[in-house]
């Protein structure tokens, strides 16, 4: 059963609903202000690999000041930037 997370119009805060199947007719409100006008949002995932033994890592997430401000890069185990 699939989480999703949705931002209220109204008040713009984002939650998380349950939804259990497509064509139920659950009554979706914003817990925050009741509103039943919001848009679902593209929610994070989480992913853990193993590398063996049990060994599990995750992305390496480094922030460093930049021209335009803060920047954040990602490293991803798996992938580089070739």
């Amino acid at each position: 059963m699939p989480i999703y997370e949705f931002r209220c119009m109204k008040c713009n805060q984002i939650f998380e609903l349950l939804k259990v199947n497509e064509g139920d007719d659950v009554e979706m409100r914003c817990p925050h202000c009741g509103s039943e006008d919001f848009e679902r949002v593209l929610s994070a995932v989480s992913h853990t690999m193993g590398f063996g033994r049990g060994e599990s890592r995750g992305p390496k997430v480094e922030s460093r000041q930049c021209p335009s401000g803060t920047c954040t890069t990602y490293e991803l185990p798996g992938h580089s930037r070739s």
